[in-house]
């Protein structure tokens, strides 16, 4: 091999290393301080493009589970208001038996009718003024709450009917539609309490199965609502395989790399001083 000075191949070859071994070295800390294998697109363009559609996932499912609960939270507000509906026409009952017996006078059928004309009242009150965010519970429209992972395929729409709620209409009837009417009853007469009677055990039924039909779908969005935070921390745990740096390898890589920056900074300095050698010739 020829002297010159021109050009020091071997100074060169050292520095050229020992950048390499500097660029490694700082990812390797970069991984270590921040905790992410993945920290820009060159690290792993293929790994950063899994990771950002997991989180997305991930994003999507944690408000899937709120929107349910949601949902849980109106439905459970409509029944706790039907739970008290039950008990007015339960007190409904007992005047309307009390004015279907004979031996009242007009005065006593006339008292235990304006209480029941109240109960009516407090029924389309409830129906009227029980609201959920805002929003009237008791409603013909169904309400869909949307349980998604953010794709198209992943997405489910589970749509809540609660129901009307007036005087006209006490309850859903079985099979579907306006539940009983108790809308022109009176416990004026003894007749005319015998057929409210009727209506309002009617309507006592309606109101159960209008519950029931309520705490179906409360169980549908509570199912929902697990499955979509289960599969939110299962995404969780993928998408944390994926980005997490491992220590144990990065730790490995954080000393082989601490001494071949030490290795190549010598011997950088080392095909440095070899050109001075040269001098010795011109003396």
């Amino acid at each position: 091999m020829s002297l010159g000075i021109l050009t020091n191949v071997a100074a060169t070859y050292a520095e050229n290393n020992l950048n390499q071994t500097q660029n490694s070295l700082q990812s390797v800390l970069q991984q270590l301080s921040s905790g992410s294998r993945i920290n820009s697109g060159a690290d792993d363009a293929a790994g950063l493009s899994v990771a950002d559609g997991l989180h997305a996932n991930e994003a999507a499912l944690t408000q899937s589970a709120q929107n349910a609960q949601n949902g849980v939270g109106l439905l459970q507000t409509a029944d706790g208001a039907l739970s008290q509906v039950t008990n007015l026409l339960d007190r409904a009952v007992t005047l309307a038996t009390e004015a279907s017996n004979g031996g009242l006078t007009t005065a006593q059928a006339g008292a235990a009718d304006t209480e029941y004309q109240s109960i009516l009242t407090e029924i389309g009150n409830i129906g009227t003024t029980t609201n959920f965010n805002s929003t009237n519970v008791f409603s013909a429209t169904a309400t869909n709450f949307v349980v998604s992972d953010g794709t198209s395929a992943g997405t489910t729409t589970i749509a809540a009917t609660v129901g009307t709620l007036t005087a006209g209409s006490v309850g859903t009837a079985t099979g579907g539609g306006a539940g009983q009417s108790l809308t022109g009853t009176d416990l004026t007469s003894t007749a005319n309490a015998t057929t409210a009677l009727s209506d309002i055990t009617t309507a006592i039924a309606d109101v159960a199965n209008q519950r029931g039909g309520i705490g179906a779908n409360i169980n549908q969005l509570n199912a929902a609502a697990n499955v979509a935070s289960s599969e939110e921390v299962n995404l969780s745990s993928a998408e944390s395989a994926v980005t997490s740096t491992n220590y144990g390898q990065a730790t490995s890589d954080l000393a082989k790399y601490q001494v071949l920056s030490q290795t190549g900074i010598s011997a950088l300095a080392q095909a440095n001083s070899v050109q001075q050698e040269i001098l010795k010739l011109l003396q």
